[in-house]
């Protein structure tokens, strides 16, 4: 599936980790493909409100989890930075989908880094 959505189409994602070689651009790329399935499952499954948007970025969340390990494995972590642009660019989902009132914490609440 593609995304029709324009804005989210344009946007490129984690750009901040992808612009500093403290992240390996192929875990980077991993966390891309999360985002983007998100994106996909939003515009498939088409939450009608806030509660049915978490439940998708939980578990867009919880595979972010299990990428940690490959930071890891690749001398690297998701440490501030790497927080920021992966909590920002969910914000960002979020609103592109119409989701303005979204809480930036809930969408990633279920993080363990």
């Amino acid at each position: 599936m593609s995304i029709t959505n324009q804005q989210v189409a344009a946007h490129e994602f984690l750009r901040e980790m992808s612009e500093d070689e403290y992240y390996p651009a192929h875990v980077v790329g991993k966390g891309k493909q999360i985002l983007l399935r998100l994106c996909e499952r939003i515009e498939a499954e088409q939450p009608s409100d806030l509660v049915a948007l978490y439940a998708l970025t939980r578990v867009a969340t919880e595979e972010f989890n299990a990428l940690e390990e490959e930071f890891d494995e690749a001398g690297s972590e998701i440490e501030t930075i790497a927080r920021e642009a992966i909590g920002e660019d969910f914000w960002f989902v979020a609103s592109a989908y119409g989701f303005t009132e979204a809480d930036g914490e809930e969408l990633i609440a279920a993080r363990d880094w």
